[in-house]
C-alpha cells in the first residue's frame, strides 16, 4: 500500500473523475453537433441510468469506508474480504439491471415524461447502454479497491484509455467516419457501452495482478461472512441514499422541464449541466480523497489529524471551485458556444452561470465535508439532511418559483442554492462539533 497525503491522492482521482464525467460531456457534445434534441436525449436517458447505477455504490460506497478503515487498524485480512464481497455482489446486481433497463427502457423514460422525438432517441440510448450497465457496476467495484490501497494513478489510466476510445468512437459512429454509416445516438451509446466494457476488463486483470489476489474470493465461501455482509448494507443504504434522493430529486426537476417548460429551456439546461460540471470536478476528486484519508486515520484512531484533514480538503476546494467559477463567468458566452449558436439558449445559460456561484458555494462544502463525514462512519445525518433539503427546497422550491412564480430556469437554479447552501451549513457545524469521532465501524 502506497504512502497517502491528500495531494497524491486528489489528483490523479481529479484528471479521473474529469475524464468521466468527460465521457458523458462528449457524448452531448457529439450529439449537440447532430441534433439539440437528441442532445437532450442522451442527457434524459442518463439521469434513468444515474439513479439505476446508485444501486451499485450502496455496496462500493460501504466498501470504500471499511477497507480504508480495516488497512488503517492494520486488518488486512478483513479488507480484503469487503473487496471480494463487493465485486460479487455488484456484478451480480449491475447484471439484474441491465436486464431491467434494457428490455423496459420505453416505459421507464416515458414514466420521467420523455415523449415524441426525445422519447425515441432516448429509448434508443437507454437499451444500448443500459444493457451493459453491469460493467459499470464492476468498474465502481475495482476502483474503490485500488483507491483506497493508494493506487489512485491506475484508476486514473484506466479511466483515460477509455476516455479516449469513447470520443474516437463517438466521432466514427455518429459522424460516420472512415465508411461508416452515420448511426446517431445509437453510435453514441455503442461507444459508451464499448469503452466501459473495455475498462473494465483491463482494472479487473490489473487489481487481480498488482492489489489483490483471485483467493480473496476464498474468504466469502465458506462460511459466507454474513456479519460483514449486513455491515456493507448498514453503511451502504444510508449513504446511497443520499444520493438516491439527489437523482430522484432531478429526475423530479427533469420531469417539471419536460412537461412545463419549453424545449429550448430544457435544451439549455442540458448544455449548463454540462458545463457546470467543470466548476465542481476538482470538489470532487478532493472530496473522494478526503474520504479515503479520513478513514484511514480513524481506523487508527488518529481522529485530530483527520479533522484538520478535512479541513484542509475544504480550503483547497472551495478556493479551486470559486476561481473555476470565476473563470465560467468572465467566459460564459464562450462556453455555452462550444454546443450552440441559438441565441436564446445562448441568453438563457448566461445569466444561469452567473446564478451558479451560488450553488457552488455551498455544493463545494458538501462535496468535501460529506465525504470526510462518510470516511469517519458518520452515515445517518448528511442523509437526514438530505431527505428533507432536496425535496422541501430543490425539488419543491423548484416547481415553485420555476413554474408557479413563472421564474423558469433562473427559479430553478435559486433553488438549486437554496438547498446547497442550507445542506453546506449543516454539515460544516456537524464536521467541527466532532460526534463523528465517535461513529467509526472497525475497532483496531
Amino acid at each position: 500500500m502506497k504512502k497517502m497525503t491528500l495531494f497524491n491522492l486528489s489528483w490523479p482521482i481529479f484528471i479521473e473523475t474529469a475524464l468521466f464525467m468527460a465521457l458523458g460531456f462528449v457524448d452531448v457534445f457529439v450529439m449537440s453537433q447532430y441534433d439539440d434534441l437528441a442532445a437532450s436525449s442522451v442527457q434524459t436517458a442518463n439521469q434513468a441510468i444515474s439513479i439505476c447505477a446508485l444501486v451499485f455504490s450502496v455496496l462500493s460506497g460501504a466498501s470504500a469506508v471499511l477497507i480504508s478503515q480495516n488497512l488503517g487498524a492494520g486488518k488486512r485480512r478483513d479488507a480484503s474480504k469487503i473487496a471480494a464481497l463487493s465485486i460479487v455482489f455488484n456484478l451480480l446486481i449491475g447484471i439484474v439491471i441491465s436486464v431491467v433497463l434494457s428490455v423496459f427502457s420505453r416505459p421507464i423514460l416515458m414514466f420521467i415524461g420523455a415523449s415524441g422525438r426525445i422519447l425515441e432517441f432516448s429509448s434508443e440510448y437507454l437499451t444500448i447502454v443500459g444493457g451493459f450497465l453491469f460493467s459499470q457496476a464492476l468498474l465502481n467495484a475495482l476502483a474503490v479497491i485500488v483507491r483506497n490501497h493508494g493506487y489512485t494513478r491506475i484508476s486514473m489510466y484506466v479511466t483515460v484509455a477509455m476516455n479516449l476510445i469513447n470520443t474516437a468512437l463517438d466521432v466514427i459512429f455518429v459522424l460516420g467516419l472512415f465508411g461508416m454509416p452515420s448511426l446517431g445516438v445509437k453510435g453514441v451509446a455503442i461507444a459508451t457501452s464499448v469503452s466501459r466494457v473495455i475498462g473494465m476488463i483491463v482494472l479487473l486483470i490489473i487489481v487481480f495482478t498488482i492489489v489483490e489476489k483471485p483467493s480473496i474470493f476464498n474468504l466469502i465461501i465458506k462460511p459466507f461472512p454474513i456479519k460483514d455482509f449486513w455491515l456493507l448494507l448498514k453503511v451502504g443504504v444510508p449513504s446511497a441514499f443520499e444520493s438516491f434522493n439527489y437523482n430522484i430529486s432531478q429526475l423530479a426537476v427533469t420531469s417539471i422541464v419536460l412537461n412545463c417548460l419549453t424545449d429550448a429551456e430544457l435544451v439549455t439546461k442540458t448544455y449548463i449541466s454540462n458545463i457546470t460540471m467543470l466548476f465542481y470536478i476538482f470538489s470532487v476528486s478532493i472530496g473522494q480523497a478526503s474520504q479515503i484519508l479520513t478513514g484511514h486515520y480513524c481506523g487508527a484512531k488518529k481522529y485530530d489529524e483527520a479533522y484538520k484533514s478535512g479541513l484542509k480538503a475544504l480550503r483547497f476546494a472551495f478556493i479551486i471551485a470559486m476561481s473555476l467559477e470565476v473563470v465560467g463567468i468572465i467566459f460564459r458566452y464562450q462556453l455555452i458556444g462550444i454546443f450552440t449558436d441559438n441565441s436564446e439558449v445562448i441568453e438563457m445559460g448566461s445569466v444561469l452561470i452567473i446564478l451558479n456561484i451560488f450553488v457552488e458555494m455551498g455544493r463545494t462544502v458538501n462535496l468535501t465535508i460529506i465525504n470526510s463525514l462518510r470516511g469517519a462512519g458518520d452515515i445517518f445525518f448528511p442523509t437526514g439532511a438530505a431527505i428533507f433539503s432536496m425535496w422541501l427546497l430543490s425539488t419543491l422550491g423548484s416547481y415553485l418559483l420555476a413554474v408557479v412564480f413563472g421564474l423558469g430556469l433562473n427559479g430553478m437554479w435559486i433553488a438549486f442554492a437554496s438547498d446547497e447552501c442550507f445542506r453546506g451549513i449543516l454539515m460544516l457545524w456537524r464536521w467541527r462539533k466532532g460526534k463523528w469521532r465517535s461513529k467509526t465501524f472497525v475497532k483496531a
